[in-house]
């Protein structure tokens, strides 16, 4: 069972700090946010007549933090409102609050005798059964409660969150010596379930286990650059998706960390480990310090391994060339090994494919590879129990597609160590024992189930219930139908989940119809339908290019069809007999907006990007989604009397501007969703959740959804929306075709020229959809924009 926390105290409210205090808020957890109380009084609150007494300015560093969590980029809260569920406080006046918490987390400066100091006045007004956690990255956890009592010990361990809290996954868990173990589960279960957290438990050493690996890995590319000569983008060329890595690769990664921090987090590891050849990698080469003494430390500097300048071909980002320690212009970086990792599917044939290249690009991925999957093996039991924790905190905190044992077996164990003996490499006894064996990989799958090694055989994974993965469905042959686009897949207990596949999970005539004949299967031999699919975003809109060839070559007939298509579709699919759950996430932009909309509830990732984007190729939305707009509006208005005006504005606005939320959440806000739908933190338990929302409706005894008349502003409130358009148009905001979709826009959601207060049914909204969007395929200018958008991926203001 997960720990029920509802109450939490964050002590420290600095950058990382006020963060894991705005993710706790964006669970819903009230959440207290202590500093220590400033020195000084401040000019501003002088000037108000506030003193060192006022509890203002007590608590000024945490009232601060608060406000700063608002304006953030990229935002640490879900919604700003949620910084409601935060309460600033300080450390002197405050502390006795503590009592009311359930988790106390200490995030204060990376200093054991402070952090000491802390735990022992924490303990004074501690409540025995409270968890205390330190949000240290490399303290050691036993040290930190040295001279507390065995009951505090008891409920004590580290929560070692990634930066920023809200969006990178891992959450390492460090136990130390007394802690009790049911605290331990029950911290990982909430991490998982309720933080959205992916959990790894890691032993009390330095660094624990993702920077441990990662700032090895790092130094050790580092080394190999200055002794080969290697430049930054060439070195970057190779350590991005060539390796099943991030965009950000090696150097842009110090650039966003800080290279103060690095050397920091480096250092850590030299000063506490023995090993006089491990101690030697973690010295940071000198001219990372020597960078730092400069202050160019990076991003937060405005230059480091990369500098921003602007000039007179507007921005430019230069890279700096060690043997100079000038900044220069990139140079492409091009090789036959990149080139092939390149076109290669899939990360473990892309690091394959480049690890079996013969030049030196090929070369330094080898030299890096080799050192990493070495290092790891060799702090097996040492940094966490198992493999799988080491691979998943270097998946979930650097981001890596695949953990080092993964990416072994991805390049071929056994002829991989027998490279590595030739070149005079000494391979950990456990690797050997377990090659001599006779086993060739440390992950093996059978009978749809994973084993990994674990102390010298193969050990099951484990398997939990909340994660479903549609692949592994497929490989169980649960495929029910399938075309080109989409598949209809049994989720199990009466559960149908339809999943697309197309390029992008653009929708086209394939989705369409797999969606009808999805309905005509559920319909027969199922209860519900879920729709989602594990994609890296849910859906980027219609097929664009589709649209484009036929309305270049006038075949409005054709694209007729197409909008007749979708819109028959999600009309059905609206007033289906069973019930259907969508689960979005990530970006689910304009049709993936409007395949949501007729589901009974949407159960979203939290971290799902939602709008009606249309208007940036020169369109409106068709497929519904403005129909469903003002069809809630009309469905929660239900007083006559009341004027819809500012309502229909506002969707106007958000529509026409293309908004896109930037959570779940905020699309509630938005009015993209409705009250009743809900998200969930953790993606990966995001199609257990749809389901068990669609197992909910059946068993409440589901009855469709009937047709609904719509109450609509008419031509008075179009007027309004054209005149807001004309104001813009005239104030240079937009340009004359933006005028003219705006124009569209405002006829559609102000349903035609009929008077306001009229009641229009659901197939005259969409009607009016279908006609506006036809006559703006026509538009040479919205050509020229859905072609920008095709070839150049961006917005085109013409």
């Amino acid at each position: 069972m997960a720990r029920n926390i509802r109450q939490a105290a964050v002590i420290g409210s600095g950058v990382m700090g006020a963060s894991i205090a705005a993710h706790l808020a964006n669970v819903g957890i009230s959440t207290l946010l202590l500093d220590i109380i400033p020195k000084d009084v401040t000019e501003e609150e002088k000037s108000k007549g506030l003193t060192l007494d006022h509890p203002a300015v007590r608590n000024r560093l945490a009232t601060k933090a608060i406000q700063r969590l608002k304006k953030t980029k990229p935002a640490p809260l879900f919604d700003s409102d949620y910084a409601s569920f935060i309460t600033p406080g300080n450390i002197e006046d405050d502390l006795a609050k503590l009592q009311d918490v359930d988790w106390v987390i200490e995030v204060v400066v990376e200093n054991l005798a402070i952090k000491q100091q802390l735990y022992e006045k924490v303990e004074q007004v501690w409540k025995p059964g409270t968890i205390v956690t330190s949000n240290t990255s490399g303290i050691s956890i036993n040290a930190m409660v040295e001279g507390r009592s065995d009951a505090f010990k008891e409920h004590f361990l580290g929560t070692h969150f990634f930066n920023p809290p809200r969006y990178m996954k891992l959450l390492e868990i460090i136990p130390g010596e007394q802690t009790n173990p049911e605290i331990v589960e029950e911290m990982k279960q909430f991490g998982e379930k309720t933080l959205g957290k992916g959990v790894v438990v890691a032993k009390d050493t330095p660094n624990f286990i993702a920077n441990r690996i990662g700032t090895f890995g790092l130094l050790v590319t580092l080394s190999e650059m200055l002794e080969k000569g290697y430049t930054v983008e060439e070195v970057d060329a190779v350590t991005g998706p060539a390796m099943g890595r991030p965009k950000s690769a090696t150097f842009r990664t110090l650039d966003l960390v800080g290279l103060d921090t690095f050397v920091h987090v480096a250092h850590n590891v030299f000063e506490k480990v023995e090993d006089e050849q491990e101690k030697a990698v973690f010295n940071a080469p000198s001219v990372l310090k020597n960078m730092v003494e400069k202050g160019w430390i990076g991003e937060k500097a405005g230059q480091g391994f990369y500098k921003k300048i602007k000039n007179e071909q507007g921005k430019q980002i230069l890279s700096l060339q060690l043997e100079t320690m000038e900044y220069g212009s990139q140079q492409k970086v091009s090789s036959p090994s990149l080139e092939a990792a390149k076109t290669a599917k899939g990360a473990k044939n892309k690091v394959k494919a480049l690890l079996s290249g013969k030049d030196r690009y090929a070369e330094l991925a080898w030299n890096i590879t080799k050192q990493v999957l070495l290092y790891s093996a060799e702090k097996v039991g040492e940094i966490a129990d198992t493999i799988v924790e080491m691979d998943e905190a270097m998946k979930w905190g650097f981001n890596w597609e695949l953990g080092p044992f993964e990416t072994w077996d991805a390049i071929g164990l056994t002829r991989s160590v027998e490279k590595m003996e030739a070149e005079g490499l000494t391979i950990p006894k456990w690797v050997k024992d377990w090659i001599a064996d006779g086993n060739e990989s440390f992950y093996k799958k059978e009978n749809q189930q994973t084993f990994y090694v674990a102390e010298g055989s193969f050990t099951a994974r484990e398997e939990k219930p909340e994660v479903i993965h549609l692949r592994s469905l497929k490989e169980q042959n649960k495929v029910i139908t399938s075309n080109s686009g989409a598949s209809l897949i049994d989720l199990g207990d009466g559960v149908a989940c339809l999943e697309f596949h197309s390029p992008n999970n653009a929708i086209g005539a394939d989705i369409l119809l797999m969606i009808q004949q999805s309905m005509e299967e559920v319909r027969k031999n199922y209860e519900g339908l879920v729709i989602a699919n594990q994609g890296r975003n849910f859906c980027v809109g219609a097929n664009l290019m589709i649209l484009l060839m036929e309305a270049q070559d006038e075949e409005w007939d054709e694209v007729d069809n197409i909008i007749r298509m979708f819109q028959n579709t999600m009309y059905t699919l609206k007033h289906f007999e069973k019930p259907v759950v969508a689960a979005p996430h990530r970006m689910a932009l304009g049709g993936g907006v409007e395949v949501c909309m007729p589901a009974d509830q949407v159960v979203a990732a939290a971290e799902t990007y939602y709008g009606l984007v249309e208007v940036g190729v020169g369109l409106i939305p068709a497929g519904g989604g403005c129909k469903e707009l003002t069809l809630r509006l009309s469905q929660s208005v239900t007083n006559r009397e009341v004027d819809i005006q500012p309502y229909v504005n506002q969707i106007f606005e958000n529509v026409g501007t293309a908004k896109v939320s930037t959570s779940a959440a905020d699309a509630k806000k938005l009015g993209y969703m409705r009250p009743t739908d809900t998200f969930v933190t953790n993606p990966d338990h995001l199609i257990f959740e749809a389901k068990r929302a669609a197992l909910r409706f059946v068993q409440d005894g589901y009855t469709p959804k009937p047709e609904e008349k719509i109450r609509v502003v008419g031509r008075d409130g179009k007027a309004v929306m054209q005149l807001g358009a004309h104001q813009m148009k005239l104030g240079g905001l937009i340009s004359d075709h933006d005028q003219l979709i705006a124009n569209k826009l405002a006829h559609v959601l102000a349903g035609g020229d009929v008077p306001a207060g009229t009641l229009v049914t659901e197939q005259y909204m969409l009607d009016l959809e279908r006609e506006a969007f036809l006559s703006l395929c026509g538009e040479p200018k919205t050509q020229q924009r859905m072609q920008h958008m095709l070839t150049k991926g961006k917005a085109l203001r013409n």
